[in-house]
């Protein structure tokens, strides 16, 4: 029971800290770079870029769990294992096919005319993308922070098999932990998924408005 109860401690642990928010960080910055690419630039293979995007979402995790842990294993070029060790955990989750094709569609809907006139105006392109185009998708960085930081939260294959260190777990997989332990009461297990509930809760409604205005534009531009 003292090893279980531990391995929870630790996952509330891992889950608060400011390496759990980095991999939240990390999604979203990768998405809306890599939607600003495919969605304001033209270049070749750019339909073939966002094929491969959209059919990552196609695939569980399950079909991946053995490729990624081979991967992670022997990170190609460098050679490196993150087996054990929590940037194992983090660098899985730093892109999602869902978001960056979510961000993709909501940039094309904003004119071009826009950043033409900011780049008569003087704007880089890095200036144009932070302070132009990214402020006019704030509906859309509310969708994907919600379903994303839900996402994460939730994780439970990836810290199975990456994660060596029980520090380096999440609530999922600790309150597994907590139901293989026979001196373990209901109560508690369901006290545990209470607890794993509220993080989700808090975000959505932290989010709401902008999470709303998102579905909302997406389904009137549909």
């Amino acid at each position: 029971m003292s090893i279980n109860s531990s391995r929870f401690d630790s996952a509330i642990g891992w889950s608060t800290r400011t390496d759990a928010w980095l991999s939240r960080g990390i999604r979203i910055v990768l998405s809306a770079l890599a939607a600003y690419a495919l969605a304001r630039k033209k270049f070749r293979g750019q339909a073939i870029a966002l094929l491969v995007i959209l059919a990552t979402m196609m695939l569980p995790e399950e079909v991946i769990a053995i490729p990624l842990s081979l991967v992670i294993g022997d990170l190609p070029l460098v050679h490196v294992s993150l087996k054990g060790t929590l940037l194992g955990v983090i660098l899985p989750l730093g892109a999602w096919g869902f978001s960056i094709f979510v961000m993709t569609e909501f940039m094309r809907e904003i004119p071009a005319e826009l950043g033409e006139v900011a780049k008569v105006d003087g704007a880089r392109e890095l200036r144009l993308f932070a302070q132009i185009i990214l402020p006019l998708c704030k509906p859309a960085l509310g969708v994907i922070a919600v379903f994303g930081i839900n996402m994460i939260w939730e994780q439970y294959l990836l810290p199975l098999i990456v994660a060596a260190d029980p520090s380096d777990y999440t609530l999922t997989v600790a309150l597994l932990a907590l139901r293989s332990d026979d001196m373990v009461g209901t109560g508690i297990v369901l006290a545990g998924a209470l607890l794993a509930l509220v993080p989700s809760l808090v975000v959505y409604l932290a989010l709401q408005k902008s999470f709303l205005r998102g579905i909302t534009t997406g389904a009137i531009k549909g």
